[in-house]
């Protein structure tokens, strides 16, 4: 008997595709939808009723940290590389994984593998836990018999990647911190303090300075209605976000990121560094040019850079070389593209996406660094300008009222 099952597919232009198929099991209807030249994202057996549902909320979404697949990879490969079967491997990795998420999924994985799935397809059908540039490496390994090599490949790309997260992270702490603990002072001064002030200002027979009516109006604005003040906060959020979700919304926020003042060379520097190591991972794993460009394109964190990338995968298919297309999107800088050709020529691009991978990371950390030690002084100023000025704005009318007695 047929079962019915849901699909998500990426077709061969990159366009994603949903819809059902009947087949009289899972690795059938695989089978199917590969035949169609599709990439499969997503497959899932329809319930009894026919209805397909998913419940994705925010907060409830389960997700595997990059710590935890890094380690997953690392062990993983240590227990092939010592004769162990993918089976065994997984059960015991399964036990041993403190993420109980991550541990069904793998429990899961192993029993897929068990039932004569090829472990690249059982791991593409759990998208929250392994990427899809996860997924295109193992199976990549998987068809030249390096499968073990692959995962320390898989397993470096990643600890790469958080590495270079957590500079950022750290870095971006402290100024985070001081700003908030800015606002939360103004906040409560102006909510709290200033109306203390008021009846002794009434009392005044005499018109009030200017910096004080504009606090005095801003305090009463914001404890009358700050209702009003977080709906707007909220919704403006929400509008940025479903904004983002658009293509064009999305291009257009990443180029106005590439253009900022100080942080738009910080952006740039990380897209470069994130595109350069994925493609020479996906290279030097055995990953074809073309599917390797496009997964870098999805990858990338920058709409900017996708979109240079998948002119560059264009170009590519007729005829040209990787580095000239690039170097008309005029995003990567003259180096990275001249390392880039050069690497095309001597046949060695991997090593010089490393290399790149490598130049841009430490770029990044001594940009992050230098930005740190700027801002955090001029974080404190304007910490300390903030509340001077809410002082002296208090303060203004005793020096009125003193000069009128004297």
């Amino acid at each position: 008997m047929a079962t019915a099952y849901t699909y998500k597919v990426k077709d061969r232009t990159g366009k994603i595709v949903t819809g059902a198929l009947e087949g009289g099991d899972e690795r059938a209807v695989i089978t199917k939808l590969r035949q169609q030249g599709y990439v499969i994202l997503n497959l899932r057996e329809k319930n009894k009723t026919g209805i397909h549902m998913e419940l994705s909320l925010p907060f409830l979404t389960k997700r595997v940290k990059t710590k935890d697949l890094t380690i997953f990879s690392r062990q993983f490969a240590t227990m092939i590389n010592s004769g162990l079967s993918l089976t065994r491997s997984l059960g015991i990795l399964a036990e041993q994984t403190k993420n109980s998420y991550f541990s069904q999924v793998i429990t899961q994985v192993g029993e897929d593998v068990q039932a004569g799935q090829p472990l690249s397809d059982a791991f593409a059908r759990h998208t929250r836990a392994f990427p899809q540039l996860y997924v295109t490496m193992v199976r990549a390994g998987e068809t030249g018999g390096v499968l073990d090599t692959v995962l320390l490949r898989v397993a470096e790309h990643f600890e790469s990647e958080a590495q270079l997260k957590g500079k950022i992270k750290s870095a971006a702490a402290y100024p985070a911190a001081v700003f908030s603990f800015t606002v939360l002072i103004a906040f409560a001064m102006i909510t709290f303090i200033v109306p203390m002030f008021v009846k002794m200002f009434e009392s005044f027979d005499a018109e009030l300075p200017l910096p004080t009516r504009v606090l005095l109006k801003l305090s009463t604005s914001i404890r009358g209605y700050w209702w009003l003040y977080l709906l707007i906060f909220a919704g403006s959020v929400y509008g940025f976000r479903r904004f983002k979700k658009l293509d064009q919304g999305r291009l257009v926020v990443d180029q106005m990121k590439l253009r900022l003042p100080v942080f738009g060379m910080l952006f740039r520097k990380i897209a470069i560094s994130r595109f350069s190591r994925t493609l020479g991972t996906l290279i030097a794993t055995g990953v074809s040019v073309l599917q390797a460009l496009e997964i870098v394109a999805e990858t990338s964190g920058n709409a900017v850079v996708a979109k240079a990338v998948m002119k560059s995968r264009k170009s590519i298919k007729e005829g040209e070389t990787i580095a000239k297309p690039l170097t008309k999107s005029k995003v990567f800088p003259p180096m990275v593209t001249q390392m880039i050709a050069v690497g095309e020529e001597t046949g060695a691009l991997e090593k010089m996406l490393g290399k790149i991978a490598d130049f841009y990371d430490s770029e990044v950390s001594a940009t992050v660094n230098a930005l740190t030690s700027l801002i955090e002084p001029l974080l404190i100023i304007v910490m300390g300008v903030v509340i001077a000025g809410i002082l002296i704005s208090l303060y203004l009318p005793m020096f009125s009222v003193v000069n009128l007695i004297k």
